[in-house]
């Protein structure tokens, strides 16, 4: 039942004061465009210093409230809610990664930090490429127009990099191991690429660094190695049930990452200069970096997307 109001209404010859002016709150949609993602990484820094700090199974309630602050910061919540799940999303799947973490010979994440971190910087990725649409199935990736064939680029010597398939059978997978046996560092120890297709604009761009890490690279040094292009959310869970911290939603899924091996590099003594090169095109906005290990996660920012269209149809004849 509606309750009749008690005001006694204007009275005769009094102006009413005028309402208090409030201030909109802005909607996702209207919040800014391009957070200031120096100052995201370098909280991001600051957050795992702390993480660190409480990484012991004791630590989960303290652990817990830490990022339920620091997540609310401007720095760091304004990349987080630009991004499809938001704020609360992203929070709610972090939580649920650490609570699930568990540490083995193949995950790239060897800690909580380091998962804390990997996610975190991830979500750049997701800001990016929000209004990309996801690739859910191996279907999707093998059929997907924007995606090309890498194989028939490698054949006609098109392309700068290098990258090995994972072996289909299992007389394939037994002469892996015997040539790995035979010259264990003459390719880096990775399984190989399950799906070998990726955009034009990233042919570009890694014709591109591989360009440069040809130039910069001391003598002999093998050419740039990629070891992973766009695969499926399907992919991604079968990668999770191995023990690998493959992310959900993830750049790899909207076929805008790629992983460049790193550490390999390191017994030609190239290994810091592929990492500048990486860091380098970073500080520029071109790309957005994730040290993961061995390999590391490359994802191309909107902004370069279209000089490296224009560059691959250029490279191509187009």
């Amino acid at each position: 039942m509606r309750v009749p109001s008690r005001s006694p209404g204007q009275q005769p010859g009094v102006t009413p004061p005028a309402p208090a002016r409030r201030t909109p709150v802005p909607s996702r949609a209207a919040r800014p465009a391009t957070p200031d993602l120096a100052a995201y990484r370098e909280a991001v820094a600051e957050l795992l210093v702390e993480v660190g700090a409480l990484a012991g199974t004791a630590a989960t309630a303290a652990r817990q409230v830490l990022l339920d602050q620091r997540l609310r910061e401007p720095a760091i919540a304004e990349v987080l809610d630009a991004t499809e799940q938001g704020l609360i999303g992203a929070r709610e799947t972090l939580l649920l990664e650490l609570a699930r973490h568990q540490p083995n010979d193949r995950t790239s994440a060897a800690d909580l930090t380091a998962l804390v971190r990997i996610y975190l910087l991830s979500r750049i990725d997701l800001m990016w490429w929000r209004d990309a649409p996801t690739l859910r199935t191996d279907e999707q990736v093998n059929t997907h127009p924007d995606l090309i064939d890498l194989e028939w680029l490698r054949r006609r010597g098109l392309l700068g990099f290098r990258y090995q398939e994972q072996p289909a059978s299992v007389l394939g997978r037994g002469a892996r191991v015997v040539r790995r046996r035979l010259l264990p560092e003459a390719t880096p120890r990775t399984a190989g690429v399950t799906f070998r297709r990726t955009r034009r604009e990233l042919v570009a761009l890694l014709n591109d660094l591989a360009r440069e890490f040809a130039r910069s690279a001391p003598p002999g040094t093998p050419p740039l190695w990629v070891t992973s292009f766009a695969h499926s959310t399907e992919h991604q869970y079968r990668l999770r049930r191995l023990g690998h911290p493959a992310m959900l939603p993830s750049g790899h899924c909207l076929g805008w990452a790629v992983d460049v091996e790193v550490a390999w590099y390191a017994r030609f003594g190239a290994r810091d200069v592929l990492a500048e090169i990486l860091l380098a095109r970073q500080a520029a906005g071109e790309l957005n970096v994730i040290d993961e290990g061995s390999a590391w996660h490359v994802c191309l920012a909107p902004a370069a997307r279209a000089r490296l269209r224009s560059a691959y149809e250029a490279e191509m004849g187009i």
